[in-house]
C-alpha cells in the first residue's frame, strides 16, 4: 500500500514539473521524458507478476 502512495506522489511531482516545463520554467526536453519514465515504471511495477519459469534441470 505504501508503494502505491509513493508512486502517486512521484507521478504528481513529475506532472507538476511537466506543467512548469510547459510554462517554460524548466526545459521541456527534460520534464517530458521524466514524466514518461515515471509513468512507465509505475505501470511496469504495478502489473509485474511473478511468473512460473518452469523447472530447471541440473544435469
Amino acid at each position: 500500500m505504501a508503494a502505491v502512495i509513493i508512486f502517486a506522489v512521484l507521478v504528481l511531482v513529475a506532472f507538476l514539473m511537466n506543467l512548469f516545463g510547459l510554462m517554460r520554467l524548466y526545459p521541456l526536453y527534460i520534464t517530458s521524458p521524466l514524466l514518461f519514465l515515471v509513468i512507465f515504471f509505475v505501470i511496469k511495477s504495478l502489473f509485474h507478476r511473478r511468473k512460473f519459469k518452469g523447472f530447471k534441470s541440473y544435469h
